[in-house]
């Protein structure tokens, strides 16, 4: 077995949250646990109620538990946690009212603000308010494109306060995007930032309204959102009514925050899937499910406390997003960046940490990737003396990454890195203080997730290629998707592999130490740099070019992450020529996002599809990357994927 890179010294151990749980645990349920990390994940999934209850106790949620901890279904998604429970997440984000930082928040040109506690506080009183006084109530949906700055938190913690349910889009999502995303959940209400910057350049957002406007009526009321330490910029005649942040958030009156008490499985938020066929899906996650969840991960597995303070390289689209967020029920300082992360210096996001004293600093694996080539070495430079967990994520972390952290960044440090989804908003696999880090592995399992690897019948599987599957219910799972008659969308998007096992759709190996080796999607979604992207998303843009008659999208595994590959057939008279291939890669920026732009652009005579006329995703990037194809008796024209096989674009 070979030998591990890091391991926490007894002496910090004693004073970790997970050692205050374990103790915790065996003096409540007279069980024997120490300082074993398997034992302790057995006894909370052998003992699912009473260990979410434990979660509930220990991280002093505020609320009402109820009496009732578990209502136990025969089917996966109809089990449901503390039915009776009641609680509001606001009042449970909002840990403290004093002085002390909640947010620091820094932008790529080097501005930054503090907003404190007391800030805070009050500024969720003045939009909860204000929201509440123009009609909002429980389940109604608030709607925000924004960029990760103070007022995207407060806006999101706003509407918790009233029971409303809020969702989110980052400005790099274009136009389309947002309409694709917002258009499905009938939002009343649009916070939208007026610009953004990123490697320097100004971007305008507000020029976008008219269009969401246009095609999602069911926006009532806009609240423009000036970017820090920028003047407003405004978009005349609008025709519904349009408030300015800072004029809402003027009134110090205003200063009583009436938390509306939500049931455990009441909608909290919506986050979208990658949208791999269609529109992409609206994913509503608990009031409850997302709290226990984060508390449990940020304070038990990642030793988040009081004061600490927690970054993480996200925007408002991403989920990370909502977890970062989680970190403030800990009692700790949160730090937000928004900007190119290397804009004039490859070490930027270090200086932060070092300025701000960062306790968990979490990053892409992508981000380390870059690090790694553009020789960055930040322990030379800046003192990071405070750092105890860098937490990765997105794709897989290589060895090489592993390696590189603890050789550039800091010796004496827990790297966590983890892996879960927007479908759970939240994590399956993750790190914990008690084992070793290995290279290139991800520590253990989440507390109170039953995941395992299973192979094509269904079987437990030990270090083989496999499937990430959950055996039992969580609590963040979620509590349906949004126009989803009968459940029909959520059962076909976890549940048809296995009969009632999530099945997650990620290749993964459980290794001979008890780790996790995650491979990426086993399905057709794209995912550059741990960003979910649909495939649907690119087609929409790319068939409405006159010079294209189909196309084929896939991600392909490069470098330790994913980038996107587009197959086109021309139409005829026209040759794939570079400013065909700018077109292409302007039009899916702009209507789709930056993320969503293809690596490579390669021209082929058919696209692959079933007798049904499905495209096969799969099939084409097995045929890539030089993996049997199952099932190709289901293809109308097995014989293209032969054009698929040694392209030399693609090794380079």
């Amino acid at each position: 077995m070979e030998s591990y890179l890091w391991k926490i010294s007894d002496k910090k151990l004693k004073e970790t949250n997970l050692t205050f749980y374990s103790n915790f645990i065996q003096q409540k349920y007279k069980v024997n646990l120490g300082n074993d990390f398997n034992k302790i994940w057995k006894w909370s999934v052998d003992n699912t109620p009473e260990f979410w209850k434990s979660i509930w106790e220990f991280t002093k949620v505020k609320g009402k538990l109820g009496n009732v901890l578990f209502k136990e279904s025969n089917i996966f998604i109809n089990n449901k946690f503390f039915p009776d429970a009641e609680l509001n997440y606001a009042e449970n984000i909002l840990k403290k009212n004093n002085f002390d930082p909640a947010i620091i928040f820094k932008s790529e040109n080097g501005y930054k603000t503090i907003v404190s506690w007391k800030d805070l506080n009050l500024h969720v009183a003045q939009i909860s308010f204000w929201m509440k006084s123009i009609g909002i109530k429980k389940g109604d949906r608030i709607a925000a494109y924004l960029p990760n700055i103070p007022e995207t938190v407060t806006a999101y913690i706003s509407t918790s306060v009233l029971g409303a349910i809020w969702s989110s889009c980052s400005p790099d999502f274009g136009t389309l995007g947002v309409i694709d995303r917002f258009s499905q959940i009938n939002p009343k209400i649009l916070f939208i930032g007026d610009k953004y910057f990123y490697n320097g350049k100004k971007i305008n957002i507000i020029e976008r309204l008219p269009a969401i406007l246009d095609k999602i009526p069911s926006i009532k009321k806009i609240v423009v959102v000036p970017y820090p330490g920028t003047a407003i910029e405004e978009k005349e005649n609008i025709k519904v009514d349009k408030y300015n942040w800072n004029d809402l958030v003027a009134d110090k009156k205003r200063n009583k925050i009436k938390f509306v008490m939500s049931k455990f499985n009441d909608p909290l938020a919506i986050l979208y899937s990658s949208g791999t066929t269609g529109k992409p899906k609206c994913i509503c996650h608990g009031t409850g499910g997302v709290l226990l969840q984060h508390n449990k991960e940020l304070q038990i597995h990642a030793d988040v406390k009081d004061n600490d303070r927690v970054f993480y390289f996200t925007t408002c689209g991403w989920m990370m997003w909502n977890w970062l967020v989680g970190a403030l029920s800990s009692g700790a300082t949160i730090l937000l960046f928004d900007g190119f992360p290397m804009y004039k210096k490859h070490d930027l996001l270090f200086e932060f940490a070092s300025e701000e004293k960062v306790t968990l600093f979490g990053i892409s694996a992508k981000y380390i990737d870059t690090l790694i080539n553009e020789k960055v070495v930040p322990k030379d430079k800046y003192n990071l003396s405070k750092l105890r967990t860098i937490c990765s994520t997105g794709s897989p972390l290589s060895k090489d990454g592993f390696k590189y952290i603890y050789k550039n960044i800091k010796k004496d440090v827990h790297l966590s890195s983890i892996s879960g989804g927007t479908d759970i908003v939240s994590c399956f696999v993750l790190g914990n203080l008690f084992q070793p880090v290995y290279s290139g592995e991800i520590q253990n399992r989440g507390l109170g997730m039953d995941v395992d690897i299973f192979d094509e019948k269904g079987l437990s599987i030990r270090n083989t290629k496999g499937e990430l599957v959950c055996k039992k219910p969580f609590p963040s799972m979620p509590v349906k998707f949004w126009n989803d008659d009968k459940d029909k969308k959520y059962k076909s998007a976890y549940f048809k592999k296995y009969k009632n096992i999530w099945h997650h759709g990620d290749f993964a190996k459980m290794t001979n130490n008890g780790g996790f080796v995650i491979f990426g999607r086993s399905d057709t979604t794209l995912n550059p740099g741990g960003v979910r992207l649909g495939t649907a998303e690119i087609y929409s843009v790319v068939e409405k070019l006159e010079e294209i008659q189909e196309s084929i999208v896939i991600g392909q595994s490069w470098k330790n992450d994913i980038r996107i590959i587009l197959f086109i057939v021309l139409n005829k008279g026209y040759n794939l020529t570079n400013e065909i291939k700018k077109k292409i890669k302007d039009a899916i920026k702009i209507n789709a996002s930056p993320r969503h732009v293809p690596s490579k652009i390669i021209s082929i005579s058919e696209v692959p599809k079933t007798k049904n006329g499905k495209l096969v995703e799969l099939a084409v990037k097995q045929t890539v990357e030089g993996e049997k194809i199952k099932n190709l008796e289901a293809l109308a024209n097995p014989d293209s994927l032969k054009q698929f096989r040694n392209i030399k674009e693609l090794n380079e």
